[in-house]
């Protein structure tokens, strides 16, 4: 399709059944993508760590109120936390660079049999500025409504002919980009259309022939 927005026709890309994951390949890989985004730093005090004066609230008998020794126990606000989250280390789950190929490369061919898989033609994407009213003409084009779409760029570009064309991109919060190569599951996964230039179709080839 053009920048313009009118459809050239139908393109097709051939890929390894063989190479293909299953879905709970998949899932696996989805799974260890996002722990492996968290930081593993939330910590909280327990009732051993809080600062406090060592005094009791009040006395043990004669006020009519359960029995307290301690202002830093858990049913206090300020007091220390029960089974209090801690920073872990060595969280990182690992995934072997066959599997996420594997599932990437079938995420990529499920946004193509749903037909949320694009090809724009770079011709007309040479802006003297950036547009975003353009830009954003161009996503509503799409189909999608105000779903996230994904825009791949190849990995040798010139920067003076896509500069203006990425920067059209900026004040668009459901339109992200980034080159072929760091394409993961997840971002195929939260983005309704994937577009690909042109020119980074040769690098696509490549990664569904499993190459």
């Amino acid at each position: 399709m053009r920048f313009a927005g009118d459809v050239i026709g139908d393109a097709e890309f051939s890929y390894d059944e063989n190479a293909l994951a299953n879905d709970q390949l998949i899932k696996d890989y989805i799974v260890a993508l996002r722990a492996n985004a968290r930081q593993w730093s939330a910590n909280t005090k327990t009732r051993a760590e809080v600062k406090h004066a060592n005094f009791k609230p009040h006395a043990q008998k004669g006020t009519g109120n359960a029995r307290q020794g301690c202002i830093v126990a858990p049913q206090y606000k300020g007091g220390g936390r029960v089974h209090a989250p801690k920073p872990k280390f060595d969280q990182h789950v690992k995934v072997n660079r066959k599997e996420k190929r594997a599932a990437v490369r079938s995420l990529f061919v499920q946004r193509g049999m749903e037909e949320d898989l694009f090809i724009l033609d770079e011709a007309g994407i040479a802006l003297d500025a950036p547009k975003t009213k353009e830009m954003s003409r161009f996503i509503r084009t799409l189909g999608k409504g105000n779903k996230r779409v994904l825009i791949c760029l190849p990995e040798q570009r010139e920067d003076k002919l896509f500069d203006n064309f990425i920067l059209s991109t900026r004040n668009l919060k459901n339109v992200s980009v980034m080159t072929i190569s760091n394409v993961n599951g997840y971002d195929l996964l939260v983005n309704r259309a994937i577009v690909l230039l042109d020119s980074a179709t040769e690098t696509f080839q490549t990664m569904m022939r499993g190459e």
